[in-house]
């Protein structure tokens, strides 16, 4: 598969995000049978830059709001979550266990 084709099925999946919740760059890798290729998705979201693309709810597998430097302004990604309702501390998605989406169960 090209990366072009890779990157279409990361914004395919991460468009499925529910609002209010969160997945990692692993679990969308291993969803598309890509485990090992978190990096790859996340540039897939770097580059992504659609609205439709909900790549603030995309964090690293610990909570963290690692691509957050990819949102223009500082704190746009910790904004838009934060306005979702999720709550971020030190860049930590807090109760990130409840919150997580897993694409392997829920889709």
């Amino acid at each position: 598969m090209s990366n072009e084709g890779f990157f279409e099925k990361v914004y395919q999946v991460a468009a499925l995000i529910p609002y209010g919740r969160v997945t990692s760059y692993g679990a969308i890798a291993n969803y598309l049978g890509a485990a090992g290729s978190a990096r790859m998705v996340g540039w897939a979201l770097n580059g992504s830059n659609k609205k439709e693309v909900p790549a603030h709810r995309v964090v690293n597998r610990n909570g963290l709001l690692t691509g957050k430097h990819h949102f223009q302004g500082t704190n746009l990604m910790q904004q838009l979550l934060e306005s979702e309702g999720i709550e971020v501390v030190d860049n930590k998605i807090q109760n990130f266990e409840t919150l997580f989406w897993d694409p392997m169960k829920e889709l």
